[in-house]
């Protein structure tokens, strides 16, 4: 992507996250409306996003395991950026992955909320052959230090102190070579949509939602119905979807 500033979604907009996302969250509770395709019981840990724990992605934990998927959640409690390094906190959730990945034999898909998705890219770039995909939710890989409400937090849990340097940024932008997906919302009013959207490429594609809060990407119906259709999408075919994909943006 080209180099460019990007700002934070306007304050004014940012008011109106919390009705937004209780709309979605109702919204999600009936379920979807149509049957989304069911899976072959494959392992899919979720990460959520910053400040919450698990409870967070518990009620789309619950959904895919509906769906026949092994789920599991991060174990890690409230996330937060690693006191010490980025890479501390990511060998705990190696240790984990690798437990799930001997335990059956075949590789993960890897779902990431907002930041949980930046540590599911990553965990897939270091562990390419024990992960099947990685899906991320507003997720800003794409990141600059002021893109984002969510930078505000960020600094936060950090005791004050900015926790993402242009080293680190950069490197977070480098997709992982396994099939990556990020969904995005236009009308996202924590985190600027254009960070969540990369280059398109054999292991890289973008997937627009329209009219999704950032928290209703945990609960919104149409999210669901994606990220159903990606991880029930087979393995061999990952790679083909990717090209035919890309191919549709030239021709």
């Amino acid at each position: 992507m080209d180099s460019f500033e990007l700002g934070p979604p306007p304050a004014v907009l940012l008011a109106l996250e919390p009705l937004r996302a209780i709309l979605d969250y109702l919204a999600g509770l009936p379920g979807p409306s149509k049957p989304l395709p069911h899976g072959d019981g494959h392992p899919v840990p979720v990460f959520p996003g910053p400040g919450v724990s698990g409870c967070a992605t518990e009620g789309l934990r619950q959904r895919l395991q509906a769906l026949d998927y092994e789920v599991h959640d991060w174990e890690q409690g409230v996330t937060q950026w690693p006191e010490d390094d980025f890479d501390s906190l990511l060998l705990l959730l190696s240790e984990q992955l690798q437990r799930i990945f001997a335990r059956n034999e075949r590789p993960v898909s890897l779902v990431g909320w907002n930041l949980g998705g930046l540590y599911a890219r990553e965990l897939a770039k270091d562990h390419p052959e024990q992960v099947r995909q990685v899906i991320t939710l507003a997720t800003p890989f794409a990141d600059q230090p002021n893109s984002t409400h969510a930078g505000w937090l960020f600094t936060l849990l950090n005791g004050g102190v900015s926790p993402v340097d242009e080293a680190l940024l950069w490197r977070l932008s480098i997709d992982p070579d396994v099939p990556c997906a990020s969904v995005y919302s236009p009308s996202d009013r924590i985190v600027g949509w254009e960070e969540c959207v990369g280059n398109l490429s054999e292991h890289h594609r973008n997937i627009e939602v329209a009219s999704v809060s950032h928290w209703g990407m945990l609960h919104n119906p149409e999210v669901l119905r994606v990220v159903a259709g990606l991880l029930a999408e087979p393995r061999h075919c990952a790679l083909r979807t990717f090209i035919d994909n890309c191919l549709s943006r030239v021709f």
